[in-house]
């Protein structure tokens, strides 16, 4: 997900794709750990894609208390 799809998304809908990405994360984890993927890069972009969910909330939490 790029960083200009983040910021027209709603509040409502970062946490939703948040929670989404975290389970695709810790499903990545797991199945790597269990047998190799063959890409393992998609874990670092699934990494990536939740801090920049993260980061949005944050910040518009912070302008919202502004």
């Amino acid at each position: 997900m790029k960083q200009t799809d983040i910021k027209n998304l709603s509040i409502d809908d970062l946490n939703e794709n948040l929670a989404e990405h975290r389970e695709v994360l810790s499903k990545l984890k797991m199945n790597h750990a269990v047998s190799p993927l063959e890409n393992p890069m998609l874990i670092g972009a699934a990494r990536k894609t939740v801090a920049r969910l993260k980061t949005e909330i944050r910040k518009r939490q912070l302008t919202q208390a502004q």
